[in-house]
């Protein structure tokens, strides 16, 4: 009884926490807050950290902030590279989504990267009770985006899915409820933003910056030629710091050189989808062979990456149409489902 009440009263929560960006699904009202994994901090001497912004407000700032303020995505590779930063975006985040007649701290579940250690483990779960969680469950991201996605998860067939995410893709066959087999790379958006940059930086001379990099791979970037009847621009306007002369410049570029410069990670990720299905046992192979491939994760939404993944694989692949919330809407559907939770939840 008493339980049944604490659950009514607080406000449950399913947490994407992710390199890139952070979703939060609030049981009974859906996706509540989707942000930027970021946050602004001011170095003070004898405070120490002090945190200015989180979120969207903070991402705004990367890039543009004095030597005294620096903005930090606390998640690298889909883990905690910082911890007491890392609990402070949570607490913000939380605080944000919490029910007004919440008076009962929040059951959280949270998506990690599978394969991860225990120490990592150890850190997520530590920086959600700090963060105010009354319990903390860990769900494995391929399996919430599986379920998200609406892949039958639970039956005794093969599925195979691949989130791309961040700051790692994860490529996984699940079958009865379970992983069967998985690879996971930490190559994913902030992988092919960073080769941009580097690509600009080595070709031309001119330094940009990280949000203008993950803009030109938004607009502009593909794994793939376009088909005939898709139209594509000749030329991409890009605005740096011309590291011979130090002074702000401007370059043309064109979109073929953009796709040379994604080709490194992008072949990482084909690397990992063929690794994972030659390990495939024979009898869920061949359900993959009839049912193909889902691509989840932000990622996923590179233009051509499907037909690419089909053409070095000669499987079907389907781009998932809510890609970006596959997983939450996964932990979601796990936090609505106390059954379910029970079987997909790790330790």
């Amino acid at each position: 009884m008493f339980k049944s009440i604490v659950n009514y009263f607080s406000n449950d929560l399913a947490i994407d926490l992710g390199t890139a960006n952070t979703l939060v699904y609030v049981k009974g009202k859906g996706i509540v807050l989707n942000e930027p994994s970021v946050v602004a901090v001011k170095n003070d001497i004898k405070k120490g950290k002090k945190i200015l912004s989180v979120g969207k407000e903070a991402k705004e700032m990367v890039g543009r902030t004095p030597g005294n303020i620096e903005a930090i995505k606390p998640l690298k590779d889909g883990v905690i590279a910082d911890f007491e930063v890392t609990e402070r975006m949570l607490r913000y985040f939380i605080k944000k989504s919490k029910n007004k007649r919440s008076i009962f701290k929040p059951r959280i579940i949270i998506a990690v990267p599978h394969g991860i250690t225990q120490v990592e483990k150890k850190a997520v779960k530590e920086s959600a009770i700090d963060a105010g969680a009354r319990e903390v469950y860990l769900v494995e991201e391929p399996m919430a985006a599986a379920i998200g996605s609406g892949l039958p998860v639970q039956d005794a067939v093969g599925s195979m899915v691949v989130d791309i995410g961040g700051g790692t893709t994860e490529v996984a066959v699940i079958s009865l409820g379970g992983i069967v087999h998985s690879v996971s790379v930490r190559v994913g958006g902030d992988k092919m933003d960073q080769t941009i940059v580097n690509y600009i930086k080595k070709q031309y001379s001119i330094l940009i910056g990280e949000s203008t990099a993950e803009s030109i791979k938004i607009n502009y970037g593909r794994a793939y030629p376009p088909d005939d009847d898709e139209e594509e621009t000749d030329h991409i306007f890009v605005k740096g710091i011309d590291l011979i002369t130090g002074v702000p410049t401007s370059i043309e570029i064109t979109p073929e050189e953009i796709r040379k410069a994604l080709r490194e990670p992008i072949n990482v990720i084909i690397a990992a989808v063929k690794d994972a299905l030659e390990k495939t046992p024979p009898e869920l192979a061949s359900d993959i062979v009839d049912n193909g491939i889902m691509l989840t994760g932000g990622g996923a939404l590179l233009k051509g990456l499907d037909k690419l993944i089909h053409k070095e694989t000669g499987l079907p692949v389907q781009v998932y149409e809510e890609a970006l919330f596959a997983v939450v809407k996964g932990v979601g559907m796990i936090l609505d489902n106390i059954d379910l939770l029970s079987e997909v939840t790790i330790e």
